[in-house]
């Protein structure tokens, strides 16, 4: 019942991670405070963000034609769509997906690299980057943290 319930835990913790507006920064730090395992955390959130992410990149011709049939052209944009044209603007794709998952979310950050003109390969890639570095960086800060106040 115990394993049960564990299992039950890290798909949470996937589904979450995959949630547009959530993100592994949310994620990661809560799984562990939790209790979980922090690599597996580490991983399945990454995972589970990625996927979001890949289905956003396959599918993004789709959504761009979506998105301009209930466009409105008297909408102002918000102001994490002016932050993330603001990296955009002064370090390129690389900044933008690096800085993207903290500032904005992955998400955010590759429809507005999309809107910019940016290539699905190149999109994809520094996805992935951004993705594990970060994942990597929220769970040993997240674990460590942690440790180190004691609460675990």
């Amino acid at each position: 019942m115990t394993y049960l319930l564990t299992i039950w835990e890290y798909i949470v913790v996937f589904i979450l991670a995959a949630v547009p507006w959530i993100e592994i920064a949310v994620v990661i730090p809560i799984a562990i405070l939790k209790g979980l395992n922090a690599i597996l955390v580490g991983i399945i959130s990454f995972s589970g963000n990625l996927i979001t992410v890949l289905l956003l990149v396959v599918f993004i011709e789709k959504y761009q034609e979506w998105r301009e049939r209930r466009k409105d052209e008297n909408a102002k944009q918000s102001k994490r769509t002016n932050r993330a044209i603001g990296i955009w603007n002064r370090y390129g794709l690389p900044g933008l997906m690096l800085l993207g998952p903290i500032l904005t979310g992955s998400h955010i950050a590759v429809l507005i690299a999309f809107s910019l003109g940016a290539k699905k390969q190149k999109v994809l890639l520094w996805s992935i980057i951004s993705l594990g570095l970060w994942a990597i960086i929220i769970t040993i800060l997240s674990y460590y943290g942690i440790d180190f106040l004691g609460i675990l």
